[in-house]
């Protein structure tokens, strides 16, 4: 039997993979035999990690990309294709947060960039991607969002709705494009040392406290995460789409 978690002959893109989790999955779908597209809008930053991926044996290649620019978006899509012939996994894992305080603050400006590259970015690369992989017979598309979609936030409003919507997009493109055999699933991490969630992190009483409501009584590590897309892209996976993979170390259940 061929092992249902190799990914040889697929195609990745991976956006924000320049560092943290998106780094992480781009490096190990790689590992696992997959052509990964390094992604974000430092092209520099994106050479060192497909540098790194080549080096270890892999196959990469950047294409940068302003996830709030659907010009961007295109052109991504166009030069993985144009590169490789096709695209046989999406991972949406590009994100911002400009505002950090109760949403009674926050800017318009504010929400409609973390509503623009958060949600709207998702659907743009969704599109994008599903009528090739509908023409080769399936593919798969992953958002990774955030435990923080699951509860309300007094500092991370904002964010955290955008996460939740993220969940609702996961949902009904797995319902649409389910018969084009595209599945389509979100991963909520909870705490993961990344220079994203640092302020978090760094924090000792915030990470105190996280630490003792975990049951594994740790943050999580890019690596927890870029697995779990990972396997979400291979075959041991086929039969779960529309789903909501939570890896936070079981914060959410304590």
């Amino acid at each position: 039997m061929k092992n249902p978690f190799d990914l040889t002959g697929q195609v990745a893109v991976v956006t924000g993979s320049s560092k943290g989790i998106g780094r992480s999955i781009a490096e190990i779908m790689a590992a696992m035999g997959a052509k990964v597209v390094v992604s974000s809008r430092k092209a520099d930053a994106c050479e060192a990690v497909a540098d790194g991926i080549r080096k270890a044996g892999g196959d990469a290649t950047v294409i940068p990309c302003h996830i709030g620019r659907k010009e961007d978006c295109e052109a991504l899509v166009k030069g993985a294709v144009a590169k490789y012939g096709r695209i046989d996994a999406m991972v949406c894992n590009a994100a911002v947060n400009p505002y950090f305080g109760p949403l009674s603050g926050i800017s318009d400006e504010q929400w409609d960039k973390i509503m623009e590259s958060n949600i709207r970015s998702n659907l743009w690369l969704a599109n994008l991607t599903a009528p090739g992989m509908a023409e080769r017979g399936g593919g798969t598309i992953t958002i990774v969002s955030s435990i923080g979609g699951l509860k309300g936030s007094a500092k991370l409003g904002a964010y955290a709705v955008s996460k939740a919507a993220d969940f609702g997009l996961a949902r009904s493109l797995a319902v649409e494009l389910g018969p084009k055999n595209i599945r389509v699933n979100a991963i909520a991490p909870g705490l993961v040392k990344t220079d994203f969630a640092r302020a978090l992190w760094e924090d000792k009483a915030n990470l105190d406290k996280r630490l003792e409501n975990s049951p594994l009584k740790r943050i999580g590590d890019p690596d927890d995460i870029g697995g779990v897309a990972a396997f979400l892209a291979s075959k041991a996976a086929s039969f779960i789409t529309g789903q909501v993979i939570v890896a936070d170390g079981g914060v959410t259940i304590a």
